[in-house]
């Protein structure tokens, strides 16, 4: 454990068995909290908790598909049951759903929307309760760069960004000033999503490294850099920020 400044949060985390999730899951294991951590495969989900259990005992995985209003219900009755309270969501389920408009299927549209956006809706509202219980609880919302510049085939994903950040913006006024609700806009950061993203521009082969070059540091971002604001964003650092989104992008966004 590096430090217990989170010894005292419950924190359920989404997205958690791969790229920005699983980083935000093992920088929180880290830093003392108890975690129920989310995601679609189990295998993955127990290799997660096995390999933090040395650093955290305090770390159980559900499975669940949080497209469905009913996983995330079950996530939250399983975090109170096992922990006995909720203090911080940390959402990162994502899908690409790639395609134009005219091309893109009616079933992978919807999917792409109850995957990046109404399982925001669905957790918050299930939560929100148990949020309320306790001072200084925290929803931070992974959205994307996607919410404010268009790319080539990413209608969905874009549409599901977009409403993400205007969605934290919302909440953070209906239930403020007892929860905080922040969003953060990452550019490319090196995960399978986006190499699954590469294959909806031209001569995607190339697409990763120009998207690199792209970006006044002239890296990709690391999953590690997005926990590390996500961690900030969760601490008492933190407390008079509501209603913000962070762009954390290497810069990309300023060509």
């Amino acid at each position: 454990m590096i430090s217990d400044q989170l010894k005292d949060k419950v924190v359920l985390v989404t997205g958690a068995t791969s790229g920005m999730g699983k980083a935000i899951a093992e920088t929180f294991a880290r830093h003392g909290a108890s975690l129920l951590l989310s995601g679609r495969d189990t295998g993955r989900g127990k290799s997660l908790v096995a390999s933090l259990k040395p650093v955290n005992d305090n770390v159980v995985f559900v499975p669940g598909d949080l497209s469905r209003a009913e996983d995330n219900e079950k996530l939250v009755a399983e975090a109170v049951t096992r922990f006995g309270r909720i203090n911080l969501l940390s959402l990162n389920a994502g899908v690409l759903g790639l395609g134009a408009v005219t091309e893109l299927s009616i079933a992978s549209w919807h999917r792409t929307l109850d995957t990046n956006l109404s399982s925001i809706f669905y957790l918050c509202k299930y939560a929100i309760p148990k949020l309320l219980l306790h001072n200084g609880s925290s929803i931070i919302i992974n959205a994307s760069i996607a919410a404010f510049r268009s790319f080539p085939n990413h209608p969905a994903y874009c549409a599901s960004k977009a409403a993400a950040v205007a969605l934290t913006k919302q909440m953070a006024l209906d239930y403020g000033p007892a929860i905080r609700v922040n969003a953060l806009c990452p550019g490319p950061v090196d995960t399978p999503l986006l190499q699954d993203s590469a294959a909806a521009f031209d001569h995607p082969e190339t697409a990763v490294d120009r998207a690199r070059d792209a970006t006044l540091l002239k890296r990709l971002g690391q999953p590690q850099d997005i926990a590390n604001l996500v961690l900030f964003l969760a601490s008492e650092q933190a407390s008079w920020i509501t209603g913000a989104t962070f762009t954390i992008d290497g810069g990309i966004m300023n060509r």
